[in-house]
This record gives structure tokens, sequence and C-alpha cells, in this order.
């Protein structure tokens, strides 16, 4: 398929555009979320609330639905299987700024900074069991098995991250693994479901289900160097947080892999340094060395390898979507 332009609208403008042919299927599903994310106690009310206002991008319930138009019809199943990935990836996040410590997301508080971590963390476990119970009521078991085996290995991701804090010699592969679990298991997912639930034969769940794995990883990727190069102001979440709970990322594995003598040793010793300045300091290296570049390069070899699992598709306006999504994970600015 072929390469889309590049997309410099604004994040928000540009999705708007992109899920113009799925808009009354997705306003469904935000109507799913909404009787579900509500609680008869106040406290509890108020959390969940907040919480689905924290609720990025829509990219998951738009990529259920997207490949499921792509390959087949939609049923009702898509819609219930849309919330309750976006309720999954909710409460990762919700958890992530807890470990992260960040304050800020979407322009709006985090739970954690506007209650405590002990809410937070409850809070994601109630998403946790909220989606489980949603498809636990299909007939066909496939989503809940599906979804449990990906927040499993999600959260086993996310185990082997924390475990590799301060690890500065990470391997790039283990990073790409640990990326790979953590976030682009889930994308994998919701190909997957949208075409399994929409009639498509194996192999073109499968395609699908790479060209979610490809672009989780290039997504990650490009968060990692969000967070390493964006403004605040714009991205509306706390930035910097990797370089601070010490993650090796790509852009800071390719810089060590290259720096050597003084170089590698003023970058170890700004990582040793308290406080959240590092940033700044690493920049100028990282542009030395090529590690951003690099890793930007990276990410678009992912999104390109997602693009052509579409191959084997029609095109139509959803293929066309779900391709021009590979641009638009790359390019983002929040």
């Amino acid at each position: 398929m072929k390469q889309m332009v590049k997309d410099r609208t604004p994040s928000t403008e540009a999705l708007r555009r992109l899920y113009a042919p799925i808009r009354a299927e997705l306003d469904q599903v935000e109507e799913i979320l909404r009787d579900e994310l509500r609680s008869d106690h106040p406290f509890v009310d108020r959390l969940v609330k907040h919480g689905f206002r924290l609720g990025g991008k829509r990219l998951r319930p738009a990529l259920v639905l997207l490949s499921g138009k792509a390959s087949g019809v939609l049923g009702p199943e898509h819609l219930k299987l849309a919330a309750a990935v976006e309720m999954i990836h909710t409460a990762t996040l919700v958890h992530d700024d807890v470990l992260d410590e960040a304050t800020l997301r979407r322009h709006l508080d985090t739970v954690n900074a506007r209650w405590d971590n002990e809410a937070s963390v409850l809070l994601g476990d109630y998403l946790f069991a909220r989606s489980m119970r949603m498809v636990s009521v299909l007939d066909d078991p496939f989503g809940c098995r599906s979804i449990g085996e990906a927040a499993q290995t999600m959260c086993e991701g996310e185990l082997r991250q924390v475990a590799g804090r301060g690890n500065y010699d990470l391997a790039e592969e283990d990073y790409l693994e640990i990326i790979a679990n953590k976030t682009a298991v889930l994308l994998d997912c919701c190909c997957r479901l949208g075409s399994h639930y929409a009639g498509a034969e194996p192999d073109v769940c499968e395609h699908l289900a790479r060209f979610g794995r490809h672009l989780g990883i290039a997504f990650q990727i490009a968060d990692d160097l969000l967070d390493l190069l964006g403004d605040e102001a714009t991205a509306g979440k706390s930035l910097g947080t990797d370089l601070l709970k010490q993650k090796a990322t790509l852009p800071l594995i390719r810089l060590l892999s290259q720096a050597t003598g003084n170089d590698r040793a003023e970058v170890l010793e700004v990582l040793s340094d308290s406080g959240n300045h590092h940033r700044d300091a690493l920049r100028p290296l990282m542009e030395r060395f090529g590690a951003i570049d690099y890793a930007r390069r990276k990410a678009l070899w992912y999104s390109q390898r997602a693009g052509e699992q579409l191959d084997l598709l029609p095109m139509t306006e959803f293929s066309e979507m779900l391709q021009q999504l590979t641009e638009f994970v790359v390019n983002r600015q929040q």
C-alpha cells in the first residue's frame, strides 16, 4: 500500500479525520464507557469519571473497529470489545502514573496527584475487573481469553522494565522485547479481535495482528522520544520521567552504545544525578551521537513494517485509515 503524506496537523485534528469512517461506532463505544464507568458510591464514581477523562486518543477501540471493517462486518461484540480494551488501556495509564510519579495527563491532574497512590492502584484494578466482566458475557470465549492473555503479557513487560531500572547495559533487543510486551501486545490484541469477530480468514487475522504489534512498537519508540523531546504544554502530560526513573529507552541505549571514554562517563554521571534536568543535559550528546535520529528511523521502520501487513486487504477507506495510522503514531506530538 502506498505511503501517505506526512500529517503535520495537531494530533486531535488528525485523529478526528482518521476516525471519520467509524465516528458513529466510536460514539456508541463512548456511550458504553459512560454507562460502565459509574458507581452508586460517590467517591468511586468521582474516581472512575476522572479516569474516563484521562483516556486519550481512543486508538485501541479505533483499531478494533477499523480492523473489523477492513476485513469484514462489525457486530455488537465489536462495541463491547472496543470499550473493554479502552478500559484496560486506561487502567495501565493510571498505574503508570503511580510508577512514574506523574502529575499531569491529558492536561488534567493524574489520579495519584489529585487523590493518592492507593486510590490510583485500586482504580486501575477496578477498571481491569470491569473490562473482564464486560467481555465475559460474550458467547464466544475468544475475546475474554485474548484480552486476558494480553493483559498478562503487558504486566510481565512492565515488571521486566521495573527490574531493568538503572541497567544502562540493556541491549536493544531486550528493550524491543519489553515494549512489544508492555505496549504492542494490546494493539496486536485489538486488531486480532476486530478481524476475528468480523469473520475474517485466519491469515487475515494474523496479518492484522502483526500490523498491531509493529504499530505498537513504533508507537512506544515515538512515545519514548516524546518523553525526551516533547513540550509538556503540548503533550499535556508529565515528561522526562523515563530518565528520572532510570529507564533505558532506545535513544539512551543507542547513545551509550556509541559514546566512549569521557563522553560515556559524562552520560553516566548525568544519569546518577538527582533532579529532573537529565533531558536538557543529555540532549546535546544524543544529537551529537545521532541517538535521536536513530530512534526516529527505528520507529519509522516499524511503522512501515506495519503498513506492509495491510497489503492483502482490499483497498477501502478503512484499510486506508489503518495505513494512515502508521504515519500518525510516529509524527504525533501528544
